[in-house]
């Protein structure tokens, strides 16, 4: 099926999308005429995707496939003529749940948001586009790798000046010639713009979540899997989840809120942060998440959704049989590959496991971004897109 979708990569482009694979309520999405390894996955419902047509209806610009002519590319001809089939309109609901975007908010305003990527940054921004209820940020002079879609009530969004009444230092556009001295009168008169007034913007109360509470997430590094995990720090924007704890360990564990519905758990969450552990691995492998990220998910999720949920990972429970073929990272059980979805799996060769910690090395050194950086925040910015590209390549970085 075909459908029209935001680059994950690149949150203001719109691609050609087919889905590659489904797996509960999950999707493996591919770009048309892009190689398998750029494939992604995503929930159903993700207000990321959209039907064939939209793109056009809503006036945003749609990235065609390689191999054809933006002014001779019509939806209609490439599906008869490739034999292909779109993606029902009935499939893709209405998922706007905070009420009509409000009129204050506009494409070319001004904003203070924080660096989704490193939350301790606070950066000058622009509005970038508008969908229904969310916002497209975009950080002043930086390329689009580090935009980000939010709604309008989101906590990493604040009005500007908020740093200045808060007592927190506000991350100038790169280039800006006295960034110590940012002046928002200034700019706001240079670039000839406007600031979203601070009356819309509305106060988040803190999330829900509590270190020891158990859940259903996502690995980053394998994202084909869904893994039991556990809560075990918090913060006011995000969740670190860690592996799981060693057998034997004695511990008290209280499930994370669920609502009715768990396939529309995520709508009413507060849209805070924490820190996943997954049961059974390494500390190694624990990361932050936004609370109200759509790879984390109450326990039960994967039961209801009918997507598989990886059990918590113990040595003793291992049973090799001579001869076997096994990939020596513990705890990976073969699944994924270092290249790409179009390779189903892997076996006693560490370099081509996503979990393999010589992943470091070569990402460093082959990485296309070491020259792309300059200014007061190279260090971090370097190290980020580091990070990006080791993750998206199922480099393990820790």
């Amino acid at each position: 099926m075909r459908l029209e979708g935001i680059d994950p990569r690149h949150p203001s482009v719109f691609c050609v999308l087919s889905v590659a694979e489904v797996c509960g309520y999950r999707l493996r999405l591919h770009f048309d005429g892009y190689l398998s390894c750029y494939d992604f996955w995503t929930n159903a419902g993700s207000p990321d995707i959209h039907p064939i047509g939209w793109c056009e209806k809503t006036k945003h610009e749609l990235h065609i496939p390689k191999g054809y002519r933006k002014d001779k590319f019509v939806w209609m001809d490439y599906l008869k003529a490739c034999k292909l089939q779109n993606a029902p309109k009935k499939l893709f609901r209405n998922r706007s749940s905070n009420g009509p975007m409000p009129k204050e908010f506009q494409v070319g305003m001004k904003l203070e948001a924080i660096d989704r990527k490193n939350p301790s940054l606070v950066c000058v921004a622009t509005i970038a586009d508008i969908v229904e209820d969310r916002l497209l940020v975009h950080f002043d002079n930086w390329d689009d790798s580090y935009d980000y879609w939010c709604d309008v009530n989101s906590p990493y969004v604040q009005p500007v000046g908020w740093c200045q009444e808060n007592g927190r230092t506000l991350i100038a556009p790169q280039g800006y010639p006295d960034p110590e001295n940012f002046s928002w009168t200034e700019y706001l008169e240079a670039t000839q713009t406007n600031a979203v007034p601070a009356k819309v913007f509305k106060m988040r109360p803190p999330h829900g979540f509590l270190p020891s509470m158990r859940l259903e997430a996502v690995d980053r590094r394998n994202p084909r899997l869904i893994r039991v995990a556990t809560v075990i720090d918090v913060d006011d924007q995000r969740v670190k989840v860690p592996p799981y704890f060693e057998e034997g360990a004695a511990v008290q564990v209280q499930a994370c809120p669920s609502s009715e519905a768990l396939v529309s758990w995520h709508r009413g969450r507060r849209k805070l942060a924490l820190t996943v552990h997954f049961d059974g691995w390494d500390h190694k492998y624990d990361y932050w998440m936004d609370a109200d990220s759509p790879d984390i998910h109450p326990i039960g999720w994967c039961d209801v959704t009918g997507h598989p949920l990886e059990v918590p990972y113990r040595a003793n429970d291992v049973k090799i049989l001579p001869g076997q073929a096994v990939c020596p990272t513990p705890g990976c059980r073969g699944i994924g590959h270092i290249r790409g979805p179009r390779y189903s799996g892997h076996h006693r060769l560490c370099h081509i496991c996503v979990f393999s910690m010589s992943k470091i090395k070569t990402a460093y050194t082959t990485s296309p971004f070491v020259k792309n950086f300059s200014g007061i925040l190279i260090r971090y910015y370097l190290v980020q897109k580091f990070y990006d590209h080791c993750v998206y390549y199922g480099f393990c970085i820790n």
